[in-house]
């Protein structure tokens, strides 16, 4: 019994920083640009949480 294409599980999508990019699809590229993207929204909002965060401490213990 012969396994289509469409049942294998696909590898996961990842990147690595300074990767030859020569050898991705455009399908390929796409899919790491909207990775990156989303990842990038969520180093944002880890920054703006701990910015917060940061603020509501100092305006604490601020006399």
């Amino acid at each position: 019994m012969a396994i289509e294409d469409d049942d294998k599980p696909r590898k996961k999508i990842s990147h690595e920083i300074g990767q030859d990019l020569s050898l991705l699809s455009v399908e390929e590229l796409t899919e790491r640009i909207a990775l990156l993207n989303s990842e990038v929204a969520r180093l944002q909002e880890a920054v703006t949480k701990k910015r917060a965060s940061k603020d509501a401490a100092n305006s604490f213990f601020k006399t």
